[in-house]
């Protein structure tokens, strides 16, 4: 029999349609789920009842040819037998202890337990071996089980400490709650779209073949330094990552590029940080933000300097187009006034852009302004010049980051479409800033360049606006 080979991206981009369809709002826990079970790790769902979770478990069954299904509601007084299955009393009148577990979840393939951690004190150690080692133990033996994932749900965290262990068995922890408003019409509207288009699940050589392709994949040095500076930082505030996790999340990620065709774990792969650290909702957004700012620079700058030094310079243009002649200049200013208010009062001559009254009122208006040195006009643009030279590198920056981030974002297959709209929206945004921004300098350039110019003036250059130091 031939090797069989990693699934291709058409058909894990049809099984992640397939999984969603119809779910609102689930971008992001249809692609968990699935490439947790690919990876062989399992997932929780965080939530209040009637958000789909158990549908989504359902579903996920269904994308795993030849892995039963098992799914069950824990209580405080679930027994082993609702897992586990029943004693055989065949073994038990030969003195051997020991369950049927066919159809329960020694058997199964992908299971859902929903309220996982009202799990009790009996079936707890059973489950945690289950799940960690994917054995269990029947009677006096140990046995291998098929499992292949395991998909919890609770709409609470655990509040006691012996529930800690078994919460750190999920890898991955999807908070999942009511569509937004924006998507509530389309939830009332549910039923009227066509079913999904059937799609080749996943067999065992699938997941073989992505197992034996993740191993080939290397951590990349920007991904790892990125891990490095992310654990102290999670320290601090402080959230906890056992050492199981951070390998088990390497091997994650790992799975994540072999399905997309790389060979490297990179940067962008440490979008599930905010699914692998949080320790519960709450925490989600801090690492989100942390990832965007500290790996992509994906958050939208206002660029705070800049603004002051823009309002710096249109500020000083205005006191200059303002300031009347010099003293001593031959001009006086009370009988301009009046010579250009009677030119004002000629009436139709004044209509034409071109009229004799016109450009007397021009010439008069000119005469009653101030006129500055050629060293005064000259240092007030080479500083300008100097701004505009820095922001117009800022903006080459941001755009090259924005074209990097898109050519990145290319054939990523897990990766919430929602989020790499928010990335590059947010590189948009810095750019929209800086252009404004440019165009207010080059306006305010071009103001100081149209000022009064007296060719004979020996004045020296005037005191440089003061401005905050250039950022780096």
């Amino acid at each position: 029999m031939p090797a069989s080979t990693v699934p291709s991206l058409p058909r894990l981009r049809a099984l992640i349609e397939a999984l969603g369809h119809g779910l609102l709002e689930r971008e992001a826990a249809v692609r968990l789920v699935l490439l947790a079970a690919l990876a062989g790790e399992h997932v929780l769902l965080i939530g209040p009842p009637g958000t789909a979770k158990s549908e989504l478990a359902r579903r996920l069954h269904r994308c795993f040819e030849g892995a039963p299904y098992f799914e069950r509601l824990l209580t405080r007084f679930s027994t082993p037998e609702e897992l586990f299955g029943p004693l055989s009393l065949k073994a038990l009148e030969e003195d051997r202890y020991e369950r049927l577990t066919t159809g329960f979840l020694p058997q199964a393939g992908i299971a859902f337990l929903d309220e996982v951690f009202k799990a009790n004190s009996a079936i707890l150690n059973s489950l945690l071996t289950l799940l960690n080692e994917r054995e269990f133990d029947n009677g006096s033996g140990r046995v291998r089980t098929p499992l292949v994932s395991v998909v919890g749900a609770s709409n609470e965290l655990p509040a006691d400490d012996s529930l800690l262990a078994f919460f750190d068995r999920f890898l991955l922890r999807v908070p999942v709650g009511p569509v937004s408003d924006a998507a509530f019409g389309a939830l009332l509207r549910l039923g009227e779209e066509p079913a999904a288009t059937p799609v080749r699940p996943i067999d065992g050589r699938d997941r073989q073949a992505v197992a034996a392709a993740a191993a080939g994949v290397r951590l990349g040095d920007d991904a790892q330094a990125a891990l490095v500076m992310l654990r102290p930082w999670l320290a601090a505030q402080p959230l906890v990552v056992s050492d199981r996790r951070w390998r088990q999340w390497v091997a994650l990620m790992r799975v994540a590029a072999a399905c997309e065709g790389r060979h490297e774990v990179d940067r962008l792969d440490l979008w599930l940080a905010p699914y692998v650290a949080a320790a519960s909702p709450e925490d989600v957004p801090r690492l989100a933000q942390w990832f965007e700012a500290e790996c992509l620079q994906a958050v939208p700058q206002q660029a705070p300097w800049l603004t002051r030094a823009v309002e710096a310079f249109e500020r000083q243009l205005q006191i200059e187009e303002a300031a009347p002649p010099e003293e001593g200049s031959g001009v006086d200013p009370a009988a301009g006034k009046a010579a250009l208010v009677r030119a004002m009062g000629g009436g139709a001559g004044l209509e034409a852009e071109g009229g004799p009254l016109r450009i007397v009122a021009r010439t008069l208006e000119e005469r009653l302004r101030r006129h500055y040195s050629p060293v005064h006009l000259a240092a007030r643009l080479a500083q300008l010049d100097e701004i505009l030279a820095h922001t117009r590198a800022q903006r080459d920056e941001a755009a090259a980051r924005a074209a990097s981030l898109q050519q990145r974002l290319a054939g990523r297959l897990w990766l919430p479409p929602a989020l790499a709209a928010r990335w590059l929206g947010a590189h948009e945004t810095t750019l929209a800033v800086l252009d404004a921004l440019l165009a207010r300098l080059h306006q305010a350039r071009a103001g100081f360049a149209a000022l009064p110019l007296d060719a004979q003036s020996g004045d020296g250059p005037p005191a440089p606006l003061v401005l905050d130091p250039l950022p780096a």
